[in-house]
């Protein structure tokens, strides 16, 4: 993992294109250029580094740059649960505001860059900027929503509704960053969204074969091209949210 600052050269987020989604989204561009000040560093992971682990010290929170990560829990038997996959624009690490430590484990799926938010200098600067602190109200909402979702979707949704959700939400997620919301790559593992759904590689194998047969997608390894969009909402039997963060 490398630290490095931020120049006065680079990208900020006054001059990022995910600030439409992440944590500046609806700020004046004055309250923008105000968080500059307070976002001076990046950390590059390597593909199956870990940005942080469960217990450590939540010096910070980060918004995803670029890359994907995967947030997972390991239970006593040392058994790891897939609790989330963030895309570009989201923020990790909201967990651990509430006892300053970390109660999930943010590993890279592919080679990553997060910006740094250190929640010493959120403290600081908060006071001076109202609407940072309805944004962190908005992420917390989204967090608790996003695990409802998962109790439902885990609890109640057949496993080819949850391929099917799975799938749409990762679809609107990627359209909200401006790209195509039918022709994508998955950067998780059918392994790694089985234990995300609770289902099995076999079982998520065999519904992405079946959605192919029946020309809702076409799929090649991880490339997927979504054919009928309203065959799987169907499937689906719910309304996909990107706030939802069904799939995060």
């Amino acid at each position: 993992m490398k630290r490095f600052p931020i120049s006065p050269e680079s990208s900020r987020c006054s001059s990022c294109i995910l600030s439409d989604i992440c944590l500046p989204v609806g700020m004046s561009q004055h309250d923008i250029s105000l968080m500059d000040e307070f976002v001076k560093e990046r950390v590059r992971i390597p593909k199956g580094k870990q940005l942080f682990s469960l217990g450590d010290e939540a010096e910070a929170i980060y918004g995803l740059r670029s890359g994907a990560m995967k947030i997972l829990l390991h239970d006593s038997s040392g058994q790891m649960q897939i609790t989330g996959f963030v895309l570009p624009g989201e923020i990790i690490g909201i967990d651990g505001l509430g006892n300053s430590k970390h109660l999930s484990q943010a590993v890279a799926l592919e080679d990553s860059e997060v910006c740094v938010i250190r929640v010493a200098d959120i403290d600081r600067i908060s006071p001076h900027l109202p609407i940072l602190q309805q944004q962190f109200r908005r992420l917390m909402g989204m967090e608790i929503n996003r695990s409802h979702q998962m109790v439902m979707t885990l609890g109640t949704l057949r496993s080819e509704q949850r391929v099917a959700a799975f799938l749409l939400n990762i679809s609107s997620r990627l359209a909200a960053l401006g790209y195509s919301s039918r022709d994508f790559i998955l950067r998780m593992s059918r392994e790694e969204i089985g234990n995300y759904l609770g289902l099995t590689l076999e079982t998520v194998s065999r519904l992405l074969s079946r959605f192919a047969r029946e020309h809702l997608i076409r799929i090649k390894q991880r490339e997927v091209q979504i054919l009928d969009m309203a065959a799987l909402q169907a499937i689906a039997g719910i309304d996909v949210d990107p706030d939802n963060h069904l799939g995060k």
